[in-house]
């Protein structure tokens, strides 16, 4: 053999560790564990906080007979089901409602609403609460109780819809 057969083995051999390397199938990856789902409880007693004192905010309104300040507290879409008349659906029958519910009733008065229980997530929310009408004495003229939906909305939440009816009048 001549040199330069020797010369090409020698390469060849060289090579070939190499070769062997770059050809196996690569080194297994560890295996990641799949990160944690987490699941975040809403502070419901926050939630009940912010919303009784929308309620709060929602008396004034009432009790100054402030039809624009109380719309205010709706959605465009929303749904009230007062005691004894028809479903009002959208800001304008709500409106109408309102407005006849202030002609009808003596002027004096005020009426406060309660929290009594919420639940729901941070986006939508069930309230149970309940109320009190007083006369310009501030004798208890009725009391009664209510739910709304409040719906999260531009960071807010409006009443998209509730019910309510009395429990007594007197």
């Amino acid at each position: 053999m001549n040199n330069t057969t020797y010369f090409r083995i020698g390469i060849a051999l060289i090579a070939l560790p190499f070769l062997t390397l770059s050809c196996g199938s690569p080194a297994p990856q560890e295996a990641k564990a799949p990160e944690p789902i987490v699941v975040t409880q809403p502070d419901m007693a926050a939630i009940k906080a912010e919303i009784q004192a929308i309620e709060t905010a929602f008396a004034e309104a009432d009790n100054a007979r402030d039809v624009n300040a109380i719309l205010a507290f709706y959605s465009d879409d929303a749904v009230t089901m007062g005691s004894g008349e028809p479903m009002s659906v959208g800001k304008a029958a709500i409106q109408t409602s309102i407005e006849k519910g202030f002609a009808e009733s003596p002027t004096g008065g005020t009426v406060t609403y309660e929290v009594l229980e919420v639940f729901g997530d941070d986006n939508i929310v069930t309230e149970v609460g309940k109320s009190t009408r007083t006369d310009a004495s501030g004798k208890v003229t009725s009391t009664g109780k209510y739910m709304a939906i409040w719906e999260k909305r531009n960071g807010k939440f409006v009443c998209i819809r509730d019910i309510g009816n009395s429990d007594t009048e007197n």
